[in-house]
């Protein structure tokens, strides 16, 4: 073999244990990143990975939050604006446009459309003032050949007077001849509360008012025979016994609502016997009240069971007297029917 021959033997045998050599260091190199990979899912770069990816998750969540919470602020504007045009515009829907006057009937030239039926809700009321002496009932008057469209209450002269709901005041005038000084409340559950023989009014016409807001002073103004309160509670002009809606003794109403039924309260003699039986029994008008005697305002904290057990009834009792269940959630404000 000559000299030449021999050196490009010898370098053809280094070139080739080079490429192996680097070969091998690089497939080496390779074979672990594989290995961590696929044969152990909790390596570190795996961690690595979900740690890279929480951030996008956290930021997910307080979108869905954020979200949530301007949904809420929505719902809560639009309900107070919905309240607020409720009581900007009182039943406009029942009383129309043309409704708003000065009269203590709107209507008296007969032109409501009264429905046949109408649920009053009555859950808001709160007493028009502190006594709860009754005086003088709704009905006909034998001695002053009258029939007397509300309720009167005992008092003395500058006692607070308060809305029984929130609504708007459509009248605050005086009338010598009759109520004296006297507020009409228009509210935006169909009703109207008028409130006669005030010494003074604390509001005027127009002016939207809450639930409990004093509104006048009582008194014993106009044609009156001794310092009370005349209470009216009215439908459409219609007028409706009080003690129909509420049970003044406890300060409650009867039940959370009440259903107007036209033929019952546009008829005269059936109507007038429901009322005194009311009165003279102490019960609601419901059926499901046939059998209560006294109404119960629903407390905070209140329970069921401690209702039944503070009235010594049975829970099952108050609960098919209320149409309830044991599920049924109490709301402070609202009534229950106690039964016998």
């Amino acid at each position: 073999m000559t000299k030449n021959k021999l050196l490009l033997l010898c370098a053809s045998l280094c070139l080739g244990v080079s490429l192996m050599a680097a070969t091998t260091i690089e497939a080496t190199a390779q074979t672990p990143r594989r290995e961590i990979r696929t044969a152990n899912p909790k390596s570190p770069s795996v961690d690595s990975l979900l740690q890279a990816e929480h951030p996008l998750f956290a930021d997910r969540v307080e979108l869905k939050k954020r979200l949530s919470e301007e949904k809420k602020l929505r719902e809560a504007e639009l309900r107070a604006e919905l309240e607020s045009e409720a009581l900007e515009f009182p039943s406009i829907d029942l009383y129309g446009e043309n409704s708003w006057s000065r009269r203590l009937n709107p209507f008296t030239s007969g032109e409501a459309t009264i429905p046949d039926s109408y649920t009053i809700d009555l859950g808001e009321f709160v007493m028009p003032l502190d006594t709860r002496r009754v005086t003088s009932h709704y009905g006909y008057r034998r001695r002053y050949r009258r029939h007397h469209y509300g309720t009167d209450f005992g008092l003395t002269r500058g006692d607070t007077i308060r809305s029984s709901f929130s609504g708007k005041v459509r009248v605050s005038s005086y009338n010598r001849g009759g109520f004296g000084n006297y507020i009409i409340v228009r509210h935006p559950n169909g009703l109207e509360t008028v409130y006669g023989h005030l010494s003074r009014s604390l509001v005027k016409e127009g002016m939207i008012v809450k639930a409990g807001q004093p509104i006048g002073l009582g008194g014993n103004t106009g044609r009156s025979s001794g310092p009370h309160l005349h209470f009216e509670t009215r439908f459409l002009g219609v007028a409706i016994d009080p003690e129909l809606l509420f049970d003044f003794a406890e300060g409650a109403p009867r039940s959370d609502s009440y259903t107007f039924v036209k033929e019952q309260h546009i008829g005269g003699a059936r109507y007038a016997a429901r009322s005194a039986k009311v009165r003279s029994k102490g019960k609601g008008v419901s059926a499901l009240a046939s059998t209560a005697t006294q109404v119960y305002r629903i407390r905070k904290g209140d329970t069921l069971y401690g209702i039944a057990q503070a009235h010594g009834v049975s829970l099952a009792n108050l609960l098919s007297v209320n149409g309830m269940n044991s599920r049924t959630k109490l709301i402070p404000g609202r009534s229950v029917l106690i039964p016998d």
